[in-house]
C-alpha cells in the first residue's frame, strides 16, 4: 500500500490481462477477497458491501468482468474460461499468490472455473447462486435475444428497463434496479455476452472438483434459488447459507446480513 492512501476508501486501477485491460476496485486492508459480479453488471454491484467487508477485516477487490464496467470488451465473444483468465493478473498485481474468491451468478461460474484451473491460487470460495444448470436448461437458454436496435425516440431504453423489471420478481430496491440498467446500457451492444457464456458453460466438472473450503450462499427470493438447493444436494459437504427473501439484488437489499455471512466464512479458521 502506498504511503498516504487510506485503505478504507475505494481505490481503482487497471491490470493487463489476456482479453485486454481489466478494471478493479479495492476497499480495505486485510484478508484478500476477489469479488466477481453477476451479468450484466460491474464490480459496482458490491458498492454497499465494500465498506462492511473492510470493517470486518477483509480487503475486498471487485473485478469488472471483461466487457463490463470499465474492462475492455473481448474479441471474439468470450467464454467463461476467458472471463476467468482475468483473475490471475489481478492477483499478480496485488502481489498475491492466492486469495479467497466470491462470485455471484455468472460470477460464480467465473470463479469456479478459475478455481478449477488454478486450485493453488484459491484459499476459499463463495458461490453466491452457482448456475448448476442441467443440459436441458442450458439448451433452453442459449438462444437468447441480442440487444434492441437503437431507436430515435429512446424506446430501446424503456425496453431494457421493462426487461429488468420483469426479471426481478419481488424487487424492492429502486436504486438497485436503476443501477443495473445503467450498467447494462454501459456494456452497450455486447451486454448479453455474460449470460450467453454462463448458459453455454457446464459448471459440473469444476463444481464437483472443488476441494478448497466452499460456501454456497443464496437467498430464498433469488430467481435461481432452486439451483443453489441443487448445488447443496450435489455437494452436501459444502457449507450452505440461505438468507430470507430478497432477489438477485440481495447485496443491495440486505448488505449487512449478506456481508456478515461472507465475512464469517472467509474469516473462519
Amino acid at each position: 500500500m502506498q504511503r498516504g492512501l487510506d485503505p478504507m476508501k475505494p481505490r481503482r486501477g487497471y491490470v493487463d490481462g489476456p482479453t485486454g485491460q481489466v478494471h478493479y476496485r479495492s476497499f480495505g486492508d486485510g484478508i484478500p477477497l476477489i469479488l466477481s459480479h453477476q451479468s450484466p453488471s460491474s464490480s459496482n454491484m458490491f458498492h454497499k458491501a465494500y465498506p462492511l467487508l473492510a470493517e470486518a477485516g477483509i480487503m475486498a477487490i471487485g473485478v469488472d468482468t471483461p466487457g463490463f464496467g470499465n474492462s475492455d470488451v473481448p474479441d471474439p465473444r468470450p467464454s467463461v474460461a476467458d472471463y476467468a483468465s482475468a483473475f490471475g493478473p489481478v492477483l499478480d498485481h496485488f502481489g498475491l499468490s492466492s486469495a479467497s474468491f466470491l462470485g455471484h451468478h455468472t460470477g460464480a461460474a467465473n470463479v469456479a472455473e478459475f478455481a478449477h484451473q488454478f486450485p493453488d491460487r484459491v484459499d476459499k470460495i463463495v458461490l453466491n447462486g452457482p448456475p448448476v444448470f442441467n443440459a436441458k436448461e442450458r439448451d433452453s437458454k442459449v438462444a437468447m435475444p441480442g440487444p434492441s436496435p437503437i431507436q430515435a425516440d429512446g424506446s430501446h431504453l424503456k425496453i431494457r428497463w421493462d426487461a429488468r423489471m420483469a426479471a426481478t420478481v419481488g424487487w424492492s430496491d429502486l436504486d438497485a434496479m436503476h443501477n443495473n440498467v445503467l450498467q447494462t446500457l454501459w456494456a452497450g451492444g455486447t451486454f448479453w455476452y455474460g449470460h450467453k457464456a454462463a448458459y453455454e458453460y457446464d459448471i459440473t466438472e469444476a463444481f464437483m472438483g472443488l476441494q478448497m473450503p466452499t460456501l454456497i450462499l443464496t437467498n430464498t427470493g433469488d430467481d435461481i434459488y432452486f439451483l443453489s438447493c441443487r448445488a447443496r444436494d450435489m455437494r452436501p459437504d459444502m457449507e450452505f447459507v440461505e438468507l430470507e427473501g430478497g432477489t438477485h439484488d440481495i447485496v443491495d437489499e440486505q448488505p449487512e446480513v449478506w456481508s456478515e455471512a461472507v465475512a464469517a466464512f472467509i474469516k473462519d479458521a
